[in-house]
């Protein structure tokens, strides 16, 4: 049930679906912006966890040890191109673009249909102790399948 929930990747693109609230839109009933950012966070997180990398995991091994390790949004581009509603159904793609040492460049979309309402290029760093560290290879070689698809 978990993996209907976390969306799917299908051609090395991670799709997930997400339904508007009335507590997503502001006071002229489209999506406020900022919930974007927020839809496109859970696609980004699913999108490592049916990978196999969840966040939460890769705290609790060095909890006791020191600081743990995460991903965390270096930079981030959006284009916001058309509006959403209450009630619509969204598809928040995810798919990385570019694999580096110690970040990566994600490409996400939300869409309704085939219409793209957000596009976005998210950098990520991985990061331990407040310093960025270079990703562990069995993400980086996951990562990369996925460009290649």
């Amino acid at each position: 049930m978990t993996a209907h929930l976390d969306g799917e990747i299908r051609d090395g693109r991670h799709h997930m679906q997400v339904r508007v609230y009335y507590e997503d839109t502001d006071f002229s009933g489209i999506v406020y912006h900022a919930n974007y950012l927020r839809y496109m966070e859970r696609g980004r997180t699913n999108h490592l966890r049916l990978m196999g990398a969840e966040q939460q995991a890769l705290f609790e091994p060095t909890e006791t040890e020191g600081a743990g390790f995460a991903f965390v949004v270096r930079s981030m581009h959006l284009d916001f191109l058309k509006p959403a509603r209450m009630d619509d159904v969204l598809d928040v793609v995810t798919w990385p673009i570019a694999v580096k040492g110690a970040s990566i460049m994600l490409a996400q979309e939300v869409r309704r249909g085939e219409d793209v309402l957000v596009k976005a290029e998210v950098r990520v760093a991985f990061i331990s102790g407040g310093r960025a560290q270079p990703i562990p290879k069995s993400i980086r070689t996951l990562m990369k399948a996925d460009l290649i698809s």
